[in-house]
């Protein structure tokens, strides 16, 4: 890790775009769009050498087991933070509980994590042999 101003603006983009496929091509397997929507808005800003990490926090972000990235990456806590955030807590990765209830409550999510089981549900009924596709170990 470096220049933390430069980190926090990786977290901003990939946070922005990692799972706006779900919504901008009306998908649950929306890893690819995502990464596409990612890939264009940091060659139009000419950001290209950010792409491969974006790329990774995108793709790994609901990685199962750790994600083995470059150590001054960020793909990896971005993955523990998407999964401290969907789980609701479950996975905590070692931060109190406590803490990540004061944050929830802070940032309310405005019924995302309704929505997400909602489509969980319907990727289920019409894919069960590929219900999550967006998981990888």
């Amino acid at each position: 890790m470096g220049d933390s101003r430069g980190e926090l603006e990786k977290i901003a983009v990939a946070a922005v775009f990692h799972d706006l496929g779900i919504w901008t091509n009306h998908t649950f397997d929306y890893i690819a769009p995502s990464v596409a929507l990612a890939r264009e808005y940091l060659a139009a800003r000419g950001m290209a050498e950010w792409i491969p990490e974006i790329d990774a926090m995108i793709v790994d972000h609901h990685k199962v087991t750790s994600s083995r990235p470059n150590p001054r990456s960020l793909v990896e806590s971005f993955r523990r933070a998407d999964w401290i955030d969907v789980t609701y807590g479950m996975r905590r990765f070692g931060l109190p509980r406590r803490f990540i209830a004061a944050t929830a409550a802070t940032w309310p999510d405005a019924g995302f994590h309704r929505r997400l089981v909602e489509l969980t549900i319907d990727r289920w009924w019409k894919h069960p042999l590929n219900p999550l596709p967006m998981v990888k170990w």
